[in-house]
C-alpha cells in the first residue's frame, strides 16, 4: 500500500512537469485558447441573453466580437502611437543619459569598466525599440483569440441543454452551478481590476502632466497596462518616468524627487493596498496563492501570464471546491477571512 501511495505521489509529480513543459511549448497556441476561455465567460451571459430574446446567434455572436475588436484594436492604436513617439525621442535621452553617467563617473573617479557596467542605455533601447514591433504579435495572437471565441460563443446558449442531457440533474445542476460561480467570479474581478487601473492610469497622467514630465500620457498608459499585474506591476510602471524626470530636469533634483514621491504614493496606496485587499477578498485567495500563481504563470507565459494569473487561480480554486478529491486544495487557496466568517 506504502509502495503504491509513493507512486502515485510521483507519478503526480510527472504530471505536473509533462503539462508544464507542454504549457510553455505551446505557448503560441494555449495562451489564446486560454484569453478566448477567460472571455467566454464575459461575453457568453451576453450571447444568452439575446438568445432569450430570440436573437439568432450569428448576429449576437458578430456583435459581440465587433465590439472586442473595435475596443481592441483602438486600444492597440492608441498605444502604438505612444510607443512610436517614445521611440523617436529615445536617442535624444539616451544620449543626455550616457552624458550624465561620464560627468557623475568622472566626479567619483570611477573606472572605465564600471561605467560602461552601469550604463542601462543599449538594454533599455532594445526593450524600447522591441515595443515599436508589438502590434503585429497583437494582431496575430488576436486573431487566434478570435477564431477560439467564435467556437465558444457559437455554442454558448446550447451549452446548459447539453450539460443537462449529458448528465444526471444532481451533477448537472452542480456543473451549471460551477461554471456560473467561474464567470461572476472573473467578471468582477475584471470590472474592479479595470477600474482600479484606469484611475491609477488617471492619477499618474495628471500628475506627470503637472510637474511638465515629458510623455506623461504614455506614462499613464504604462501604469495602466502594468497595473492588471498583482503587486510588481505598480512599481515597474513607476521606474521609465521618475528616470526619465532624472535626465529631463537634471541638474535640478526637486522635479524628480517630487515625481519619485507622487508615483511611489499611488501606486502603493493602489497597487499594493487596496487592490490586493479588494481581489483577494472577492475572489477569496490568499495573499500566498495570488504570489505564487504571479510568479508560477509570468515564467511560463511572460507578461501576459503575469495578467491572466489571477483569473487563473480563482477558475482552478472554485473547481477544487466543488471537486470532493479537491476540496482541500481549494480550502487552503481560500482567504482567511472565510475561514474566520464561518467560526463565526
Amino acid at each position: 500500500m506504502g509502495n503504491n501511495r509513493l507512486s502515485q505521489f510521483f507519478l503526480a509529480i510527472l504530471s505536473v512537469v509533462a503539462v508544464g513543459v507542454v504549457l510553455k511549448v505551446a505557448k503560441g497556441v494555449i495562451l489564446p485558447l486560454v484569453v478566448a476561455w477567460l472571455l467566454y465567460f464575459i461575453f457568453a451571459p451576453v450571447v444568452r441573453m439575446m438568445a432569450r430574446r430570440r436573437i439568432p446567434t450569428f448576429i449576437s455572436t458578430s456583435v459581440v466580437l465587433m465590439v472586442f475588436i473595435g475596443v481592441c484594436f483602438g486600444g492597440a492604436l492608441f498605444l502604438n502611437g505612444r510607443v512610436q513617439a517614445l521611440v523617436e525621442a529615445f536617442p535624444r535621452y539616451q544620449t543626455r543619459f550616457a552624458e550624465l553617467i561620464v560627468q557623475y563617473s568622472q566626479h567619483l573617479n570611477l573606472p572605465k569598466y564600471v561605467i560602461t557596467s552601469i550604463d542601462p542605455g543599449p538594454i533599455i533601447g532594445k526593450y524600447v525599440f522591441s515595443l515599436s514591433t508589438f502590434f503585429v504579435g497583437f494582431v496575430s495572437n488576436l486573431i487566434l483569440v478570435v477564431i477560439f471565441l467564435i467556437f465558444l460563443l457559437s455554442s454558448a446558449p446550447y451549452f446548459e441543454r447539453k450539460v443537462e442531457r449529458a448528465f444526471s440533474k444532481k451533477h448537472s445542476r452542480k456543473i451549471i452551478h460551477l461554471l456560473h460561480t467561474i464567470a461572476v467570479q472573473i467578471g468582477r474581478y475584471l470590472t474592479l481590476q479595470f477600474l482600479i487601473s484606469a484611475v491609477t492610469g488617471l492619477l499618474v497622467w495628471l500628475v506627470l502632466k503637472g510637474i511638465g514630465v515629458d510623455f506623461p500620457i504614455t506614462w499613464g498608459a504604462l501604469a495602466f497596462v502594468l497595473n492588471f499585474i498583482p503587486t510588481v506591476g505598480s512599481i515597474l510602471a513607476s521606474i521609465p518616468p521618475i528616470a526619465l524626470s532624472f535626465v529631463q530636469f537634471h541638474p535640478e533634483i526637486g522635479p524628480v524627487v517630487v515625481t519619485a514621491l507622487s508615483l511611489f504614493g499611488i501606486q502603493q496606496i493602489i497597487g499594493n493596498l487596496i487592490a490586493p485587499k479588494i481581489m483577494g477578498e472577492n475572489l477569496n485567495l490568499s495573499p500566498i496563492v495570488i504570489l505564487l500563481s504571479l510568479l508560477f504563470w509570468g515564467w511560463l507565459w511572460g507578461v501576459t501570464g503575469a495578467i491572466l494569473s489571477i483569473p487563473i487561480a480563482s477558475a482552478i480554486r472554485i473547481v477544487c471546491e466543488n471537486v470532493d478529491q479537491l476540496k482541500f486544495i481549494g480550502v487552503l487557496m481560500g482567504s482567511s477571512r472565510y475561514i474566520e466568517d464561518s467560526k463565526n
